[in-house]
Order: structure tokens, then C-alpha cells, then sequence
């Protein structure tokens, strides 16, 4: 099952069994080891997948961390899991932090099976850091999320590469952290920094909470208008749909270009029009599917659209081959924003 697969099923398992997973072990057998199969490791396998795994670490003996994934003969993830009512916090990375030191892991994963917290040693050679680079929640998995774990798959598995994206990840996940904070909840001294070019007069307590309010009314009509430009950006090159369901692109009696696929089409160009000029985006249905192309060529495809059936499927084209995910409405399409856009913007201006 491939990881996103996996998530669905773990969100849907850590939800309706959360009060079950109230030990170490629930949470290794519902939630981790599934999720590192997922990833292509054989948890079957005491070679690569280790668990209790136990190095002499200085001044300590005998302690174990729970999993081990070894690969080439050599240690490079170490995993801590705590029950899920735990609160993650750096007093739990005791053990990482004295083995990663004295083996040659380059990253360490401190989870209690809803949160993952990855770290590595960005700041010090050899040393963990004690602020994770990368960290999510299982209930609320996302394309962002998906792209960032693909990056552990055991297949494509790159030390370098995995480090060289780190920090920006690490330091950037922190401003966006910081960011929503303000957006739900400014503080005193962000709405101050805000409505100082535009307020005359002291900040009292009563003017302070009326610019409260206006911090976050603009910062939901910024995010609005920005989605709202790009879907206009991607509209304004395209037909209607009613022309396009006129007019199939392939001259076969038998193909029908429903509202759906018309509808499915608008979206994904108007999610990928952000890394490349929506003109290069073109639908082109066929008797089992609807292709969505860049340049109009069968060689450059962005998603498949196969909506003629009775379980609706898209199709996405990150990976060597096409993976077809299932699509329940057609909203469910944002939630692969992310890998339709590194799909899109792979193809350069011919």
C-alpha cells in the first residue's frame, strides 16, 4: 500500500481508536510499523528493521531505543515511540540524543502515533538537534506532508539530499508556525508593527483589540484574493466548459467529456498556473480517461482524470509511473496540490 494509501487508513485508525493507543506498544503495532512498511521497510526483516535496538552510549548502558532502520550495513534512522496521550517534548529525546551521537544514524524520529517529530543534526556534527526539521500530524495529512515522507521512502532513500532540503524545511516550518499564530491570535506587538503606518494616536487597549479584529479579517481576505487571482489566471485562458464539453479533443463518437472532467480540469490548472504559464496546460479526453497535458503533449502529462467508472480515480505522474489515487468529490483534488505542481513545473518551456 503506498503511503498515502497508508495515511488514510492510520488518520481513520488513530481517530476512531486513539483512547486504545494509551501504551508504546499500541502505538508500534497500529500506527508505526505500518507506516514504516509504507515507506518500503520490511518490518519483518531484524536487519533493517530493528527493534530494541541497544548501543553503548557514554555513561549508559543497556537502554534501547525502540526501532532501528538500518540500511547498507549501516544504522540511519532511529525511531522513539511514547504513548499518544504523551506530550512530545525535548525531555523524550534522552535516548535519541545519546545514540545518534554514537552510531551513524543522520536522523532520529520521536513520535507518540499521531505526531512525528524528525530531527537531525543541523547545527552541530554529530549531535541532535534538539528542534525538529520536519514534523506533522497524522490527522491532518496533506500534500506537503506526503512530498516530505516520500523523501524516506527506503527506494529512493538519500542521505544527502534529505539533509540539503532540512534546514531550509526545518527553519521554514518554524516561520509558518509562528505566522498562523498571528493569523489566529495577533499579538499585541504584531498588530502594533501592523497598524502603525495607518493609525494615528496611542494604542490604547480598546484600539488594540479593534485592530485585532482587522489583522485577521486581512489576513483571510489576502489568502482569498490569492487563490482567487490564480483561479482567474487559469480561467482566462481557457474555454468555457461548455465549449470544451462541445468540442472533444479526440474525434472518437464514443468519447463524451462530462462536467466533471471539464470541472476536474479547471482545477488542476489552476492549482499547477503557479509554477507554469496556464496556456501550456491542456485537456485531451480519451475513451478511458481524460488527460491533462503540458504543451498538449502525450509525453508531458501533468493528471489523469478517470471519472468514467463508478469509483473515481486521479491520476498523478510524480513518481516513474502513473499512481492512481481515489477522489471521492472533486475538492479532494487540492489535497494533491503539491505533486501535481512538482509533476508541472519538471517539464521546461519547449
Amino acid at each position: 500500500m503506498s503511503i498515502d494509501a497508508t495515511l488514510k487508513v492510520l488518520t481513520e485508525r488513530v481517530q476512531q481508536h486513539a483512547n486504545t493507543m494509551l501504551t508504546e506498544e499500541a502505538v508500534k503495532t497500529a500506527v508505526v510499523l505500518p507506516f514504516l512498511q509504507a515507506l518500503g521497510y520490511d518490518v519483518f526483516n531484524p536487519g533493517e528493521v530493528i527493534p530494541e535496538f541497544t548501543a553503548d552510549a557514554v555513561g549508559k548502558k543497556g537502554e534501547k531505543v525502540d526501532y532501528a532502520i538500518k540500511l547498507d550495513g549501516e544504522i540511519r534512522i532511529l525511531i522513539e515511540c511514547k504513548p499518544i496521550s504523551t506530550n512530545l517534548d525535548k525531555v523524550h529525546l534522552a535516548q535519541l540524543y545519546r545514540y545518534f551521537s554514537v552510531t551513524s544514524a543522520k536522523f532520529a524520529v520521536l513520535t507518540n502515533g499521531r505526531f512525528f517529530h524528525f530531527h537531525s543534526d543541523l547545527e552541530e556534527p554529530n549531535k541532535l538537534d534538539t528542534r525538529p526539521f520536519f514534523t506533522f500530524d497524522i490527522t491532518e495529512p496533506n500534500s506537503q506532508v506526503l512530498g516530505e515522507l516520500k523523501k524516506f521512502e527506503k527506494s529512493g532513500f538519500d542521505v544527502d539530499g534529505i539533509l540539503a532540503n532540512a534546514e531550509r524545511l526545518k527553519y521554514t516550518s518554524a516561520l509558518k508556525t509562528e505566522i498562523n499564530k498571528h493569523m489566529d491570535a495577533p499579538s499585541d506587538e504584531f498588530v502594533r508593527v501592523l497598524a502603525a503606518p495607518v493609525h494615528e494616536g496611542r494604542f490604547t487597549a480598546a484600539v488594540l483589540d479593534q485592530y485585532r479584529g482587522l489583522v485577521k479579517s486581512a489576513f483571510r481576505e489576502i489568502i482569498r484574493d490569492s487563490v482567487q487571482e490564480r483561479l482567474s489566471s487559469a480561467l482566462a485562458t481557457t474555454d468555457t466548459a461548455a465549449e470544451i464539453a462541445e468540442e472533444p479533443v479526440v474525434p472518437d463518437a464514443e468519447i463524451v467529456t462530462t462536467q466533471d472532467e471539464v470541472e476536474g480540469f479547471m482545477i488542476v490548472k489552476a492549482i499547477v498556473s503557479s509554477v507554469i504559464k496556464p496556456g501550456r496546460v491542456s485537456m485531451r479526453d480519451q475513451k478511458s480517461y481524460c488527460g491533462i497535458l503540458a504543451d498538449d503533449n502525450n509525453r508531458r502529462p501533468i493528471a489523469r482524470l478517470h471519472f468514467n467508472r463508478s469509483t473515481k480515480y486521479l491520476g498523478l505522474f510524480d513518481g516513474e509511473a502513473e499512481e492512481r489515487v481515489v477522489v471521492e468529490s472533486l475538492d479532494d483534488i487540492y489535497s494533491h496540490a503539491e505533486r501535481l505542481r512538482q509533476t508541472a513545473i519538471k517539464y521546461p518551456t519547449p
